[in-house]
């Protein structure tokens, strides 16, 4: 007996996701449709011209927006930013620069820090009990 491969496949809206574009901006044939593993690793490797034109100006998702201005996904909703925003709007915001924008980098940089401390804190600990061993 012979086993048959089949193609791993995924919605549009993962697909869009690891490819980190906003679903709804991209072409009617990619929502519609379903993406293989084989066609997402294309599209990585060699982009179109409409997913390249996305990645450069948007409209991109949140989690896009949020790393472009340097703060958390949260932060952008407590902001009020709930909708996808192009680059051309990212960059307004960052000229802006309004107060909860701020803030919330304030927010991410002292979330970063925290960070690497418990790292840190948990790579002496590990060193420690190695030592002991």
């Amino acid at each position: 007996m012979t086993q048959h491969q089949t193609a791993q496949t995924m919605k549009p809206a993962t697909a869009a996701k690891k490819l980190g574009v906003y679903l709804d901006a991209t072409p009617a044939d990619f929502r519609e449709g379903v993406v293989s593993r084989a066609e997402l690793n294309a599209l990585q490797t060699d982009p179109p011209e409409w997913l390249r034109e996305l990645r450069r100006n948007g409209p991109h998702p949140r989690p896009v927006v949020a790393a472009k201005l340097g703060v958390s996904i949260s932060g952008l909703a407590r902001g009020g930013v709930t909708e996808a925003l192009t680059t051309e709007q990212i960059e307004a915001l960052k000229a802006e620069n309004p107060e909860w924008l701020q803030k919330e980098r304030e927010t991410q940089a002292e979330v970063r820090k925290e960070t690497v401390r418990i790292k840190e804190k948990r790579a002496e600990k590990a060193a420690r009990d190695a030592e002991r061993d």
